[in-house]
């Protein structure tokens, strides 16, 4: 598996390449720039390690406590953390269950202290409406997350693969058979009718 140092180079020499597809695809510069902001962001900062104590999990400085619920509900490498689509969506929930959970307190908090009025379903009409009329940005910004963090989750997998065609050729790359582990178990022979059992004296 490629260490920190090589995911961040990674990132940092795949990024022209991405801004450089991107734009060519769109021919716009607010997309471009949304999708290479959100492939560095994706690769540097929320990427699949965030699910131990990696350099990306130390970039969070002060804030990485908020990962720690996440870090110990998953798995290493399981698909909800590295795999496609699903890794990137389940960040994004959980970071935004935070964000609601904190603004929540913060405008409570300055409700009572500075008496601060306050329309929740104005907020969420808000967001709706941006949804609806900003959908190509969100879903530049969710692309560029999304393949920050599958350039990570790509050089995993081919380091990974890389390694076993080393130590065990082409057998390694094919998909493995589970064994099962059969328990190793004394061979008693079996009683015969009219065996005498002995008794201990």
């Amino acid at each position: 598996m490629p260490s920190g140092g090589t995911h961040d180079r990674i990132t940092l020499w795949g990024l022209p390449l991405v801004a450089g597809m991107t734009f060519g695809y769109t021919q716009s510069g607010n997309l471009t720039l949304l999708v290479s902001g959100g492939f560095l962001f994706g690769g540097l900062m929320f990427g699949p390690d965030l699910d131990i104590y990696s350099r990306q999990y130390k970039r969070w400085g002060f804030l990485r406590w908020i990962w720690l619920p996440y870090q110990q509900g998953l798995r290493h490498r399981s698909v909800l953390s590295h795999g496609p689509i699903i890794g990137t969506t389940l960040r994004i929930l959980y970071f935004g269950s935070w964000v609601i959970v904190v603004g929540g307190v913060g405008v409570a908090i300055a409700r009572v202290i500075g008496n601060i009025p306050w329309d929740g379903s104005a907020v969420v009409q808000t967001i709706k409406a941006s949804l609806r009329q900003n959908t190509q940005e969100w879903f530049a910004l969710f692309v560029g997350l999304e393949l920050g963090a599958m350039s990570h989750s790509l050089s995993d997998w081919t380091g990974s693969a890389y390694k076993r065609f080393q130590k065990q050729g082409v057998a390694g790359l094919l998909p493995r058979a589970k064994m099962k582990k059969r328990k190793a178990t004394t061979r008693r022979r079996p009683r015969t009718k009219g065996a005498k059992v002995k008794k201990k004296s």
